[in-house]
């Protein structure tokens, strides 16, 4: 085959694949010119990026798990959305409507005075708008550089320990009372189930025989779609004010390296972890203590901190989970399971590791098992115990980023 019949080669980066789609648009999509430029930017933005990730894990340049090639994105599956980086992008004085590029001006669902009010006294620049819909409703949230003010915690030398669970989402080692479950997706499952129900009566979409879906079936799905969104809505609300409302007033958060992805292998523990979000709360406190002034540490996953009494430090060798009080067969101390181990890690914070900067990880070849004490055997290796430190790159204290999401009122 002649080099003229082959397809020509260009780069990953976004500037290469921008000046291909610009030499071609004309011919593959003559229509282009309806759309935003926008529109097809932050799609090859987000392919570059895709591309980049693959690239990077596959020659061990990037952490975490294995990034696979890119693959088709379904409109039917993915949620849509559209990023705005250049033209008009500006919040009305009305504070009920925004104007975005080729959109012109759409009325808000909600109230946009906050971030107007940063906007027009100088404290915030709007860098981007991304609109999207999700759950049958369109939604435009901003990036902002926001100016920042230097923030102390309400008690900056106060220590303490969460210790995040199921029955209770979050125990503290202060005393202070215990933030309940509040299982959002539990509560509303026989309504979910009902609208599920409602939808596999009506004729759904086939892909096998493209069988288009019923208005009715797409409106049964609207229902359902909105109470899955009201779900997590009311699970990000409660998360945020637990976490800001700690985040403010101490200067050190202990929490545990919890390894959620293994704990929703267990199919009796899936549901019930996975709508308590501890992923969210450990990632709205790394932000919000550096935000506050604060630190946050995170114990390594194999410190013992159920197994250990708080007062002697002595270690069982095993406690079921369904074993709620903890009993020290050694200095006789009775108390709850999730108290003692809040208090065992805000102890592990003011024995060893206190002022040690932002966030720590815990090291490779951490150590797997508790450690040793029996009757009268030695104190526990708290060398082996605590992670290893790991410095994030330093945030600004004056620069951070501020977004905001409204709802575009549907018409």
């Amino acid at each position: 085959m002649a080099d003229d019949d082959l397809t020509p080669s260009f780069g990953w980066s976004m500037y290469s694949m921008r000046k291909a789609w610009n030499t071609a648009k004309d011919g593959v999509a003559p229509w282009w010119r309806e759309n935003s430029k926008e529109a097809y930017a932050s799609g090859l933005d987000d392919l570059a990026r895709a591309l980049g990730n693959w690239s990077d894990s596959k020659k061990g340049r990037r952490k975490g798990k294995r990034v696979g090639f890119p693959r088709f994105k379904s409109k039917r599956r993915a949620v849509p959305s559209c990023r705005f980086t250049t033209g008009v992008i500006r919040l009305e004085e009305s504070r009920k409507h925004v104007t975005l590029p080729v959109l012109g001006t759409v009325k808000t669902h909600e109230n946009t005075g906050k971030l107007h009010r940063r906007i027009v006294g100088g404290a915030a620049k709007v860098k981007s708008a991304t609109v999207r819909r999700d759950a049958g409703r369109w939604y435009v949230s901003f990036t902002v550089e926001v100016q920042r003010a230097e923030r102390r915690p309400a008690r900056p030398d106060a220590v303490i320990g969460v210790d995040l669970g199921v029955k209770t989402l979050a125990v503290f080692s202060d005393g202070r009372p215990a933030t309940e479950n509040p299982k959002h997706y539990d509560q509303a499952r026989r309504k979910l189930a009902a609208l599920s129900r409602a939808v596999s009566r009506k004729i759904g979409p086939d892909r096998r025989t493209g069988r288009q879906p019923s208005r009715r079936w797409q409106a049964a799905n609207d229902l359902r779609n909105r109470v899955h969104h009201r779900v997590a809505n009311l699970r990000r609300e409660g998360i945020h004010q637990l976490t800001t409302a700690l985040a403010r007033e101490y200067g050190t958060i202990v929490v545990e390296d919890l390894n959620v992805s293994g704990m929703v292998r267990n199919r009796k523990l899936a549901r019930v972890v996975s709508d308590a979000g501890f992923g969210e709360i450990r990632r709205q406190l790394t932000y919000k203590t550096v935000w506050n002034g604060g630190r946050l540490h995170v114990a390594d996953r194999w410190f013992p901190s159920s197994k250990m009494c708080g007062s002697c430090q002595a270690v069982k060798a095993k406690l079921p989970l369904r074993v709620r009080t903890y009993v020290c067969e050694h200095c006789g101390l009775i108390i709850d399971r999730d108290e003692n181990a809040a208090l065992n890690l805000a102890a592990l914070v003011k024995r060893h590791v206190a002022g040690s900067g932002p966030e720590t990880r815990n090291g490779r070849r951490a150590d797997r098992k508790s450690p040793p004490r029996g009757a009268g055997g030695a104190t526990p290796r708290q060398g082996t115990e605590t992670s290893t430190p790991h410095r994030y790159p330093r945030v600004s204290d004056e620069t951070g980023t501020f977004g905001s999401a409204m709802e575009i009122a549907t018409r």
